[in-house]
């Protein structure tokens, strides 16, 4: 091994250094050698090591593990050498680091000593700051209590003292909008005096509590004057009571609040000076409104107006009313008058205009008016007093008067009121303005509606029974008259029943259906007896289709309202056509029609029911010879019988279709008779025949 080179010496000589003086004779390539090792668990070890690369390559290459650990050992030993010469060499600059260390130490040592020093003086700066801290925020909360006291103490000087100007206005002032501000400033200060009791141990209530009392009875002394002189404006004829309210009384509407905080008993009297005026306006207006409609009234009916009095007993043809009748709408029909129910919601009537045009109106139409005039001017007053006086109560004490006045007047003529068709469209109206007071939202009327209604159902319902018993008890001998026709009395129920089915359409009042029904079956009855009058029963037959057939006309022309009375009707009048048609062929053909229904239709007759010639032959040359002036006879009863022309050629097509029945059948026998085929030159062929139902269908 080569010697290593010594470091210089510090007092600057060099001399080599010689390593081995120190570490000897390493004999690093002797054998070493034990005799205690073992070989045990080698196996597993040489298996734990074969994925490592170095002893894959030292066991491929076939290198003893001894001799590389000793050439391993000898690189570690001369690497230590070398890191001992490379330490000698640095030595002078570990030697300056040291002392550069030392000096940073003396350095750090001092400034550790200032920074002491600061921290020391930071402490007692923190704790200046800790005690001026509190010293802010006990000025701080001061400051905010001495506020709160200023606040308060000139709220209450604010409140309790009373500023010249508004003595001057309350005591001198006019009554205007400044005068309500004012007002409403003085209620300030007499509800803060009342209702504070430190305010009241107050020395300055003292000073001012008499000059709030005096100014207190100043202003409600002349509230009182005031608002007594703009109810009293109510009064004066022809004043707009509405108007007045809105844009005068509710201008001032807080004069009324002051008076019921403070002054109760002067509001009580405004209220009852209130109540007093306007009772007694609307009544009076209400009262003249009602004499001038009664100017304008027309008579419909008299208590002789009904369904089964004799025309001559009730002036219809020699009116005896106050009205003619050309200028009177019908007592039993219901015709334009049902157009009020149209007009629910227009103008009351002013009564006159309609009296300078001398204009007439059943009593429905003022009844409307009147009713429309009170609700509309109950819903005003309805609304101003609650708004004004803030009581829905007043209203009603106001409102007994003018329902009273209304009530007289409705009670007297309801009293002498035989229309039923007027009394139901009555019913219908009050229905209407019960509707329109709900959508209003205004239940000021309710009760009284409700009343006048429960007022209207017994009379009709008593005037219904007088109709329906002057059917039942009709003096047949007067009503019966020597005609065919339509009886007046079947027109007069046909256009009642239309008239109210019309009236009950979108209401559906199963008591009123009923006693329609009853009045159907009364008609009927008289109709029967009225018929039984006639000495032949054709005659019977065909006034009693005259009268179905114009009360199904009637009920049709009103409308699909006439129900189960239409029904009944189209059903008796489809029977006693069928009759009448039996009856107009037995005149003419009687041999012909006996014959036919005394054998059997089909072909299963036996010898002894089969006719012979000698039967038929008469039959067949009669036909022959006088079917046309037959049917011209039974054409000429028809048009001069019935009084409905389409009614009338439905009769005469199914009376000759009939014949052709009969005559069908006749042939028919004719052909099953042995030798009826030498009649077939007498038999009239089945075209003939409807050639001249034809020709009579055309020109009828």
């Amino acid at each position: 091994m080569a010697a290593v080179p010594a470091a210089e010496t510090l007092d600057g000589h060099k001399d080599r250094f010689d390593l081995g003086v120190f570490v000897g004779d390493l004999a690093l390539d002797e054998e070493v050698t034990s005799d205690d090792e073992s070989l045990e668990g080698l196996q597993q070890e040489l298996d734990n090591c074969k994925n490592d690369q170095e002893v894959a390559n030292i066991l491929a290459n076939g290198i003893k593990l001894r001799e590389y650990t000793k050439g391993v050992e000898n690189n570690i030993r001369q690497i230590e050498l070398d890191s001992i010469q490379d330490y000698i060499k640095e030595s002078e600059n570990l030697v300056s680091l040291h002392d550069q260390i030392r000096d940073c130490d003396n350095i750090l040592s001092q400034m550790e000593t200032v920074l002491t020093g600061f921290q020391t003086e930071i402490g007692s700066i923190s704790s200046e700051i800790k005690v001026l801290q509190e010293k802010s925020m006990d000025m701080g909360l001061k400051l905010k209590n001495r506020k709160a006291a200023e606040s308060k103490l000139s709220k209450f000087v604010e409140d309790i003292i009373v500023p010249p100007r508004m003595i001057d206005i309350i005591v001198d002032g006019e009554v205007n909008d400044e005068y309500m501000k004012t007002l409403e400033t003085l209620s300030k200060k007499i509800k803060f005096i009342d209702a504070d009791p430190m305010v009241k141990s107050s020395k300055a209530l003292k000073d001012v509590q008499p000059e709030v009392e005096r100014l207190r009875q100043k202003a409600v002394s002349k509230i009182f004057e005031f608002v007594i002189q703009k109810f009293y404006a109510l009064r004066k004829p022809k004043t707009n009571i509405q108007i007045l309210q809105q844009s005068v009384l509710l201008k001032y509407k807080y004069t009324i609040i002051f008076l019921k905080e403070h002054a109760k008993e002067i509001y009580a009297e405004v209220r009852a000076a209130y109540i007093d005026t306007m009772n007694k306006v609307l009544s009076a207006h209400f009262r003249a409104y009602i004499q001038a409609l009664e100017k304008l009234q027309m008579d419909i009916a008299t208590s002789t107006d009904l369904l089964g009095v004799e025309t001559r007993s009730t002036g219809f043809i020699f009116s005896i009313g106050k009205e003619p009748l050309k200028t009177r709408p019908s007592v039993f029909a219901l015709g334009e008058r049902i157009n009020i129910l149209k007009e629910i919601d227009q103008p009351a009537l002013i009564p006159h205009i309609a009296e300078a045009k001398s204009q007439k109106y059943s009593y429905e139409v003022l009844f409307r008016s009147l009713q429309k005039l009170l609700i509309d001017t109950a819903t005003s007053e309805y609304l101003f007093t609650d708004d004004f006086f803030g009581e829905e109560s007043i209203f009603h004490d106001i409102f007994a008067g003018p329902i009273q006045v209304v009530d007289e007047h409705f009670n007297a003529v309801l009293l002498n009121c035989y229309d039923a068709i007027g009394i139901m469209l009555m019913i219908r109206i009050i229905h209407q303005h019960q509707l329109i007071m709900f959508k209003r939202r205004i239940p000021c009327l309710d009760s009284y509606l409700d009343k006048v209604n429960m007022s209207l159902w017994p009379r009709f319902k008593m005037v219904f029974d007088l109709h329906l018993n002057s059917l039942r008890n009709a003096n047949i001998k007067t009503l019966w008259e020597d005609d065919v026709h339509p009886h007046y009395v079947t027109r007069r129920y046909a256009e009642f029943t239309a008239s109210l089915a019309h009236l009950n359409v979108e209401h559906g009042d199963g008591q009123l259906d009923l006693n329609l029904e009853r009045l159907r079956m009364a008609i009927e009855d008289l109709l029967v007896k009225l018929a039984k009058m006639f000495a032949k029963p054709k005659l019977q037959t065909i006034f009693l289709i005259n009268n179905y057939d114009l009360t199904i006309s009637i009920l049709k022309e009103a409308g699909t309202e006439g129900g189960k009375a239409q029904q009944h009707f189209e059903e008796v009048l489809k029977s006693n056509i069928a009759i009448y048609v039996e009856e107009l062929l037995l005149e003419q053909f009687s041999s012909l029609i006996k014959f036919v229904k005394s054998r059997p239709a089909d072909e299963t007759a036996t010898s002894s029911e089969k006719a012979s010639i000698a039967e038929v032959e008469p039959l067949v040359k009669d036909f022959a010879s006088r079917y046309k002036a037959a049917i011209e006879l039974m054409h000429y009863d028809v048009i001069t019988s019935f009084s409905n022309f389409l009614c009338g050629m439905e009769i005469l097509r199914a009376t000759l279709a009939q014949l052709l029945l009969y005559y069908t059948r006749l042939t028919e026998c004719v052909k099953r008779i042995n030798g009826g085929s030498a009649l077939n030159k007498d038999l009239v062929s089945i075209s003939s025949i409807l050639f001249e139902i034809k020709k009579y269908s055309r020109t009828f």
